[in-house]
This record gives structure tokens, sequence and C-alpha cells, in this order.
């Protein structure tokens, strides 16, 4: 991009020594000269005030401008480098060399249209010259990946935008690439690397708005509302035209107001307003996942205390896609699981909560959640009965007697097999379930889930035959290859 010794005006070889000064001419010539010997030596911060001063003694001279911008250009000062250029121009508009460095520095800076201008300048004065091909090269691959970005950026393909940025920069170090960059690595949430290309550009120019309206969007995004406000007005003070920030700001605005109402609603015991509220909030900035991420969380509680635990479950889940590490959000989804009876589920969550925090209360729910998984693949003795868990010794000697002449299998003597060997199955359950819930110790140890993996084998040594007759005594007998039933 910059300019080579060899491209400098270096005049005649004489040596400081031999060179008589007589007027202002020969003395600005020996400040080019020793500003040449510097810049030879890549100098060129102590070559700079050489070529200043023998500006100053001949500001007519189109060479010692050319020279200066020469030397900024070493100094990637682009913006110094193209007013010198431009200087050396106006006093020479046939200088080659100072629209050759137009050209170089409107590339630096991003001036796609002045560069394309100083080209065909240079094409006029000098059809021959090939020193601005690669630069010509460079303004086709830069329109060719400006117009893609442009496209991706409409279509919300921020990952899209940042490959053609980074291209781009390969081509011209320009703010406005760098910028636009930052401003979509902030939309894909790598807030990070926005910030660090925002704070680059700020520390040498303060004022860039573009660089404040990124970091505005940084804090705003990882929801540090008050600083991104001051960032926004900051911007608005300086351009208050800047269409970006005025539409991120109003959308920041009615997010947290409609969020706080939200709060304010359920507080109240408005569940139902409250509900609302947040879905409102979750239709204005799509692009703000951590203060989403907590919206779906307040409506998956909301959903919850609604009974609508399917509808909370599906709000945590969005909650966790947008922050996976949104503890609350598990342990809530955890929970709806358990309400549920989705055991399996509930101790899933609850694990991968115990990974994130290794709280005494995360894993007294762990292992909650896995003892109730286990009790829930035993039989269900209660439910075989069609009895509540609190039910008493008289209901579960009723719930038995309607159940067990229900299944009798002489009951089903003349049904098909496949009826007779269900029927015989909900019989034996049935007594096993009995023999389980009449006994106080086998109850308490099948209602606490002590030795699950005894469970049941405790309930298959139940014989349902000694059971029955134990229950019904002597009003029932049994013939050749099966069960009797007499009617009394």
């Amino acid at each position: 991009m910059a300019d080579t010794v060899n491209e400098l005006d270096m005049g005649e070889h004489e040596t400081v020594g031999e060179m008589v000064i007589n007027n202002g001419e020969e003395l600005a010539e020996l400040k080019k000269e020793n500003g040449n010997q510097l810049y030879k030596v890549k100098k060129y911060q102590q070559a700079l005030p050489f070529y200043t001063e023998a500006i100053e003694l001949c500001p007519e001279s189109p060479a010692y401008y050319g020279n200066r911008s020469a030397c900024y250009m070493m100094l990637h000062q682009y913006k110094e480098a193209l007013d010198d250029a431009r200087k050396a121009i106006q006093l020479d508009p046939k200088f080659v060399k100072g629209y050759i460095r137009v050209v170089k520095c409107c590339l630096a800076l991003g001036d796609i249209a002045a560069a394309n201008n100083a080209i065909s300048t240079v094409k006029e004065l000098d059809p021959n010259n090939t020193t601005i091909l690669p630069e010509v090269k460079k303004i086709e691959v830069i329109r060719r990946f400006e117009e893609e970005a442009n496209k991706a950026y409409a279509k919300e393909d921020f990952r899209k935008v940042v490959y053609c940025m980074d291209r781009l920069l390969e081509q011209s170090p320009c703010k406005r690439y760098k910028l636009r960059r930052a401003e979509c690595l902030a939309l894909l949430g790598r807030y990070q690397e926005a910030q660090e290309v925002a704070n680059d550009i700020l520390h040498v120019d303060i004022q860039n708005a573009e660089a404040i309206y990124v970091r505005g969007m940084c804090l705003y995004y990882q929801d540090h509302v008050d600083q991104a406000f001051q960032h926004f007005q900051r911007v608005l003070r300086l351009f208050p035209d800047h269409e970006k920030t005025k539409e991120i700001y109003k959308k920041a605005k009615n997010l947290k107001l409609k969020k706080e109402e939200g709060n304010e609603a359920f507080k109240a015991g408005r569940v139902q307003a409250a509900y609302t509220l947040y879905t409102e909030a979750l239709q204005i900035d799509p692009h703000n996942l951590s203060t989403n991420a907590k919206l779906y969380f307040n409506r998956a509680t909301v959903s919850s205390k609604l009974g609508r635990l399917n509808e909370a479950i599906a709000d945590c889940s969005a909650a966790l896609e947008l922050d996976s590490t949104y503890l609350k959000a598990l342990l809530r989804r955890a929970k709806c699981y358990m309400d549920l009876g989705e055991y399996e589920d509930a101790v899933r969550d609850y694990e991968s909560a115990c990974k994130m925090d290794k709280s005494r209360e995360n894993k007294r729910l762990l292992q909650e959640a896995k003892l109730t998984l286990k009790k829930s693949k035993r039989k269900d003795y209660y439910k075989i009965l069609g009895i509540d868990r609190n039910a008493s010794t008289d209901e579960i000697k009723k719930a038995y007697r309607k159940r067990a002449l229900v299944h009798h299998p002489d009951r089903h003597a003349n049904a098909s097999d496949g009826e007779k060997k269900e029927q015989e199955r909900k019989f034996k359950e049935v007594g096993e379930a009995y023999g389980i819930l009449s006994d106080p110790k086998k109850r308490a140890r099948y209602d606490n889930g002590q030795d699950l993996e005894d469970m049941d084998g405790m309930g298959a040594n139940v014989d349902p035959t000694t059971v029955f007759q134990a229950f019904f005594g002597d009003q029932y007998a049994f013939g050749n290859g099966g069960f009797t039933f007499q009617f009394g």
C-alpha cells in the first residue's frame, strides 16, 4: 500500500557537506534530503519533520508534499497522506506519482469511487503505466465482496458478512470494514471480539460514532442497559441522524419498559397480563439474546403457575437455546418434567444442573428425581387397585375385594385364550398389590422406595390364590384345571 524508497523524489545525490546554502530553496532541498536518508532506513517518524520543514520553506513544491505523503503512508496515517497527495496534484495536475498515492490512500480509507477517479486520471496521463494494476485488481475484489456483504446483511446472514469483511480487510484496512465486521460480531453474540475492535478504533479516534455505536450494542445485548443508553445518547449528540442508533435506542427503551411492566404484573398476581406483556416484549428485538432468554424464563414461570407445563418447558428450552448456562431455566424445566411424570428428562436436566452448580440443594433434587424414576418403573400397586396413595386399610380391602372379583379367572371361563391370559395377569397383579399394601412394613418400604431392586421379587412371591382364599375364606373352592367360583 505504501511507497518504496525509489518512488520518492530523491533529487541530486550530493552530500550535505557539499551543499552551499544560498537561499530558501536550497535549504528546503537539504531538509528533503535529510528526510530521504531517514526514510531509506525506515525511520519514518523522524523523517516526517524534515519534510514538513521543506514544505514550510517551499510550500509550492509538489515533490515535498509527495514525499511527506509517502512517509505518512508508511505510518498508516492515510488521511494525512491523502491530504498531502491531493495538495501535490493540485500544485502539479500532471504529477502521476501523486495520483497513484491518492489511489492507494483512498483504497486504505475505503473510498473506492475516489480511487477509481484517480486511476482514470493516471491512465489518461500515462496510458502505459503498470504501477496501478495491483490497485485495479484490488478494486475488483472489493466491489465483489461489498456486493456479497450487502446482500448477506439484508438477509441477516451475519456470519457471511463477517467473512466478506475479512476478505475486504485483506485489500483495504479501512475503519468502515472493521466496524461493520464488529457490528455483525455483536449481532452474532461475539461481544468481546466486537468490543475489542471498537476499543482499538476509539483509542485513536475517541469521537468515532460507529465505534461508540458498536460498544453500545455490546452493552445492550449483554443487558447493561443504562451504560448502553449512555453510548447511544453520545452517538446521537455527535450525529443526530444516525439511523442505526436511533433504531436500536428505541428498541432498547421499549424492551426495558415492557419487561418491567411484565415483572410488575407478575408481582401483583396478574399472571395472565404478565404472560401477555412478556410475549409482547419477545417481539421487540430478536437479536437481544440475553434479555430474551430472561423473558422466556419469566414467561415459563407464568405458564407453570397457570398449570401450562408443556408451554413452560418449551419456553425454558428456548431460554437455554439462547443461553446454555441459564441454570434457573434448567431447574424450572426439570421441575416441570417432574410434575408431568417425565422423570428421565427431569433426571437429565438435574444432572446438567449439578454440573453447573454442585450445591447441596441441586444434589438433593437429582437424588429425588432418580428415586422417583426408579419408583415409576415398578408396578404401581395403588393404580392397580384404583386407590389413592393415602388410602386407609379398609379402603385397600374394599378395593381388593372389588378388583379380585372382577378379574377372577372363573369369571372369564368362556373368554378367548388371549382374554383369559390377560385376566389371569390382572388377577395376579391385584393379589400382588394387596399383598404389599395390606402389610404395613412392606407398604412403608414400597412408599419410601427402599430395596427397589427387590420389590419385584417381593410382589412375585405373593401367591394370588392364597391371598384370595385368605380374604374370602371358604366361600370359594378350586376345581380341576383352575379356579371354581361359587356364589352363595
